[in-house]
């Protein structure tokens, strides 16, 4: 075997040698772009051509991935992850808009969109990431300090992180990348801080938002109430002006009522049958 191996060699050597430079041509002709990363084929330096290129919304199998050809030597293969990413921000302090010192994580997911863009502008996606996580401090820390501590514990909290989502993803278009998401993991007091101050000064500043909201509505119910009396007294007049005997009757039955009627009253009314003030108990 090991004879007729070296009679092979040496009768067909020539064309031995010919084939197997042939498959290493060929084996450098093709690449894999797999589903996972979209590839920039760079000639002389230049892009020229993107395999598997982001498509929102493609279905799998149909984005182009698979066996691609490239010319040896002069084309460069540069593979871009085509995933979800995350950019994690540095633990730091941040001051709200009521001067309050708070220790926050954060982090935000993106993806590159535009790998050329990205490819000339940071070379690659763990270049891009470092771009992005000073950006997301600055964006965040601007952004918190236009609000209370108080607000990053309710809804308010949700459209601080769309606000901060928008200004991370201008800034991160600039590298052919799109943010889709910015969350707040942890907003703490720092270590050592006064709890107990804190929710005092948290409590009272809500006792006085109560306090503001109830002043507005004893204000307006005061407003309502004397367009009410006045309204009244309004229909009241244009009533009573069409018959004044009528009036004038009614207001006595109210004076009666009031004088003669008090169940807590002691003193004793004596009145001429003639007194004016009965006048409306006489006969005509």
């Amino acid at each position: 075997m090991e004879q007729t191996l070296i009679k092979l060699w040496q009768d067909q050597k020539t064309l031995i040698i010919a084939v197997a430079a042939l498959l290493v041509m060929l084996s450098s002709c093709l690449i894999v772009v797999d589903e996972t990363e979209q590839a920039v084929i760079v000639r002389l330096g230049e892009p020229n051509r993107v395999v598997n290129r982001f498509r929102p919304n493609a279905d799998f199998g149909q984005t182009g991935a698979g066996i691609v050809l490239r010319v040896p030597f002069l084309e460069q293969v540069v593979r871009i992850d085509k995933r979800v990413l995350d950019v994690t921000m540095e633990r730091q302090q941040v001051t709200s808009a009521d001067q309050r010192r708070l220790e926050v994580d954060a982090y935000a997911r993106f993806r590159v969109i535009d790998p050329v863009k990205m490819y000339e502008t940071a070379g690659t996606v763990d270049k891009v990431a470092e771009q992005l996580q000073p950006i997301l401090n600055s964006v965040l820390r601007q952004e918190l300090g236009k609000r209370t501590f108080g607000s990053l514990l309710t809804a308010d909290r949700g459209q601080a992180m769309i606000n901060i989502r928008k200004g991370l993803d201008r800034e991160a278009r600039e590298y052919g990348a799109q943010v889709i998401d910015v969350r707040i993991k942890r907003a703490d007091l720092p270590d050592g801080a006064p709890l107990e101050s804190a929710f005092t000064r948290m409590a009272t500043a809500r006792q006085q938002e109560a306090a503001t909201i109830r002043a507005g509505g004893q204000k307006n119910a005061q407003i309502i109430q004397a367009t009410a009396e006045a309204t009244a007294a309004k229909v009241y007049a244009e009533s009573f002006g069409k018959d004044p005997q009528f009036y004038d009757f009614y207001r006595a039955m109210k004076s009666y009522d009031y004088t003669f009627t008090q169940k807590d009253s002691s003193t004793a009314v004596v009145l001429s049958p003639d007194n004016e003030y009965l006048r409306q108990f006489k006969g005509k």
